[in-house]
């Protein structure tokens, strides 16, 4: 995910001198041109040290596009010959692309400093290749760890299948050729695994995206159709379709299962 490279694009365009320009786009990689556009303009509140961007706001920077209603950043002093921008934000019909991923929210915000990216608003949404994530409160992204973070309601989904937990903090690699991808999914609360043949619960899972299988743990509960079983510990192969059931590690507990027979007709 590349979404706080493509905030910075708004400090890179809007910064107060010549030679800070330089400095930050040398940091950013390279003297690569820099694009704004804003359909009311920007503005520079030199009193609240802020640049805003109205009206259509679209910034671009190589392949990534950040666009929303407003862009702002805000800097603060760095030594005594230049600024720095520590916080970015977008707001109102935000939207994050590069040509691998793509995120949505009502508004979002970088801190510079900590190096996250915090989605806010309705309708959370980033896509990344194959993979989905959907959250009802936030979605984090941080930057030099790869992982991002899904609060309230928070779904993974790839090809109909499905993975639903109160918190998902999913961890991502680079991919040979450019992008990333996700490798791991852990899932935090009331998780619930969906696909086409049967619905998996647990307290807690995680998802192995590499090899498409998920691990649950606590109160597990597999239902398909009208059999269920319960136990500790379950492997859901979200690939193949094939769930098993596990005592729990060093409890020697056993699994139980409930097989409603079809009726038949007299």
């Amino acid at each position: 995910m590349i979404a706080p490279a493509a905030l910075v694009i708004l400090a890179l365009s809007l910064l107060g001198s010549d030679h800070t320009r330089a400095q930050l786009l040398e940091q950013a990689g390279g003297g690569v041109p820099v694009t704004v556009e804003a359909e009311q303009g920007i503005e520079w509140i030199r009193d609240a040290k802020m640049y805003v961007a109205r009206g259509n706001a679209v910034a671009t920077r190589g392949e990534v596009t950040v666009r929303a209603d407003v862009l702002t950043a805000l800097y603060r002093e760095k030594g005594t010959t230049g600024t720095e921008i520590y916080r970015l934000e977008a707001t109102g019909s935000t939207v994050i692309e590069t040509p691998n991923d793509r995120a949505l929210a009502d508004r979002a915000v970088y801190d510079l400093d900590q190096g996250v990216v915090v989605l806010l608003g309705d309708a959370l949404r980033f896509e990344n290749g194959k993979d989905v994530i959907t959250a009802r409160d936030s979605l984090e992204y941080w930057d030099v760890r790869k992982l991002a973070v899904a609060r309230g309601n928070a779904v993974v989904l790839r090809d109909g299948r499905r993975i639903r937990a109160d918190v998902l903090t999913a961890y991502f690699e680079d991919v040979k050729g450019g992008g990333t991808q996700i490798t791991r999914v852990d899932a935090t609360g009331n998780v619930v695994i969906t696909t086409a043949q049967e619905v998996a619960r647990g307290r807690e899972g995680v998802y192995n995206a590499l090899e498409e299988k998920a691990t649950l743990i606590g109160d597990v509960r597999i239902t398909r159709g009208e059999n269920q079983l319960n136990g500790q510990r379950a492997v859901v192969d979200l690939k193949t379709g094939v769930s098993r059931l596990l005592p729990s590690d060093g409890s020697g507990g056993r699994v139980k299962g409930l097989f409603t027979p079809r009726g038949t007709s007299p």
